[in-house]
């Protein structure tokens, strides 16, 4: 198996990749069931498994959910390709490399307050998957409950095929752009943007510039969904119509293909002899998306008080417990601020769920100096965490005029349980000694009246 250490990615592949990227198509909605196909004909009309299927195809049924979840949560997807995905030799064990999963048993869970440094520069040549950095997470894969949180940093295209058994990625890149090749066709997405890979879907990751970065929630739990609205109505948040599904594009590739799939944990290979990325029409809803996270449409308060950040969820994987999430999704958007004889950063706060926040671009309104993009910061549960000493001084005793927040893009994964380092997270290099210092000196205002 390739370690990720020798692929290269030239200037003239990458102007491809791009030029490839700026002129797709794609399909519009979430949780739609939707149906493309690259060649007209190959998806059958009226059955999902014909005794002989179009063009010489294979039919196939790819099933995130099991078969008896109820319809409303139910994802799945019909494949034609031209080999069956069961057309492969057996997978050996390989090197996970700096990937990690649940259960996180080799570090105390940790209720300090912590902030790390963007990763490191890789090595030459590390693809998406070699460039693959686990800080944390909770729960267990074998369950199929909990959520891990990895960092990316990448310097080539991959040239292997990634599918991930444990749960599903969502991908949000900080720097570089990215095509996706997966069995439904080809995503592309930027700094900004948002990319979610099923369980079980097969991809490749190409950079669109000599080098990416990013992060990824690896969510084991039950499949994101759009957060009910409740009191908002039947509009906001983030629109279903917003995201980007693929239209149907396949590889028909004779040849040695490396394939790496994630199960249980660790990495397993095997080389076909042929590309997986066969699919030639589907239909279904279990698709990989996109999304423009600068399209969320802001929920926020015109009167006073400061929202909760709940009103910030792009996506949620919900629990056995109404309205406690397995891990939810959470953007700080471009929005404006108007709340009279308010405090208008975040408040402080300690939380029963726990907080990893990551920083796309620009700066954060909590926080004046030391969050930068590419860097992230773990609150575990009940963590008293809030703004630091400069920005509530500032807030303080700013005017309250109307103000535009749009010189920054922050996001949160918010988890039902602690989140674990592991090892290489909790001693990395790139881990800020000295964070608790941002709120030394919040001075005692206090004076009683008598």
């Amino acid at each position: 198996m390739s370690d990720g250490g020798t692929a290269r990615v030239t200037t003239v592949e990458r102007e491809g990749a791009r030029k490839t990227a700026e002129g797709l198509e794609h399909l519009t909605g979430f949780g739609n069931e939707h149906s493309s196909e690259a060649v007209p004909g190959a998806l059958p009309e009226g059955r999902n498994a014909p005794q002989r299927a179009p063009l010489g195809l294979y039919a196939e049924q790819l099933s995130g959910t099991a078969f008896t979840e109820p319809r409303a949560e139910n994802r799945r997807s019909w494949l034609y390709r031209i080999r069956p995905s069961a057309a492969h030799p057996a997978f050996t064990r390989t090197g996970n490399g700096a990937l990690r999963s649940a259960p996180f048993t080799q570090t105390v869970p940790d209720p300090n307050r912590l902030r790390w440094n963007p990763l490191p520069e890789p090595a030459g040549g590390t693809d998406f998957l070699a460039g693959l950095w686990t800080l944390g997470g909770n729960g267990d894969v074998t369950q199929r409950s909990g959520m891990a949180v990895h960092l990316y940093h990448a310097t080539a295209s991959m040239e292997r095929v990634f599918s991930d058994a444990d749960g599903e990625l969502l991908i949000v890149p900080e720097h570089g752009g990215l095509l996706l090749r997966t069995e439904f066709g080809m995503l592309h997405v930027e700094p900004g943007h948002i990319a979610l890979i099923p369980r079980g879907v097969r991809f490749r990751v190409e950079l669109l510039e000599s080098s990416a970065r990013g992060y990824v929630c690896e969510n084991y739990g039950a499949p994101f969904r759009l957060p009910d609205l409740g009191p908002i109505g039947a509009n906001g948040l983030a629109n279903a119509r917003d995201f980007r599904a693929p239209v149907a594009a396949y590889e028909d590739v004779e040849g040695p293909v490396e394939v790496v799939n994630k199960f249980c944990g660790n990495l397993w290979s095997a080389v076909y002899d042929h590309s997986p990325l066969d699919v030639v029409a589907w239909h279904g809803n279990h698709v990989p998306y996109a999304y423009d996270l600068r399209r969320f449409n802001v929920m926020g308060t015109i009167s006073y008080d400061h929202p909760d950040p709940s009103i910030f969820t792009v996506l949620t994987s919900p629990s056995d417990t109404p309205g406690l999430a397995g891990v939810d999704f959470v953007v700080f958007a471009p929005r404006w601020l108007v709340g009279e004889d308010t405090f208008r950063p975040p408040y402080f706060h300690r939380n029963v769920m726990s907080e990893y926040m990551g920083l796309i671009e620009g700066a954060y309104d909590a926080k004046a100096e030391g969050f930068v993009p590419g860097g992230g910061s773990l609150h575990n549960m009940m963590s008293a965490h809030g703004p630091d000493r400069e920005t509530f001084d500032r807030a303080s005793a700013a005017e309250l005029r109307p103000q535009k927040i749009d010189d920054g893009l922050a996001f949160m994964f918010e988890t039902r349980w602690p989140v674990s380092l592991t090892p290489q997270a909790a001693r990395a290099d790139h881990l800020q000694q000295g964070y608790d210092t941002v709120w030394q000196g919040l001075e005692r205002h206090f004076r009683p009246l008598h």
